[in-house]
């Protein structure tokens, strides 16, 4: 049986001391559960988006800093989204931000790429 992984602090800043690595254009990532689901925590630069895509399983998103926003609204801090299997947005984050993330499956990018 695998052990529990655990992260005190993550929502008081803890993130700062974690190892990001590079994603995507202006967003790094911080893979805190590889596999399915996949749990990491994702860091935007300030002007930072990703392209229009579809969810082909769950994904849940937290704000822990910043905000970031889609064609549904603007999420600040402590902002909780979930995005249902076959749903799309585009995502964006003026000032930057960083979110813990969870996807059941890889996104389907729609543009961009």
């Amino acid at each position: 049986m695998p052990d529990a992984l655990r992260f005190p602090g993550l929502s008081d800043r803890g993130w700062e001391t974690m190892a990001f690595s590079p994603f995507r254009d202006g967003i790094e990532i911080c893979v805190l559960q590889p596999g399915k689901p996949q749990v990491a925590l994702l860091r935007y630069q300030p002007g930072a988006d990703a392209p229009r895509h579809r969810h082909a399983g769950l994904e849940t998103v937290l704000v822990l800093d910043g905000s970031q926003s889609d064609e549904n609204g603007h999420y600040p801090v402590g902002s909780f989204v979930v995005n249902p299997a076959g749903t799309e947005h585009s995502v964006r984050s003026d000032e930057g931000c960083v979110v813990l993330i969870q996807w059941t499956e890889p996104v389907i990018f729609l543009e961009g790429e």
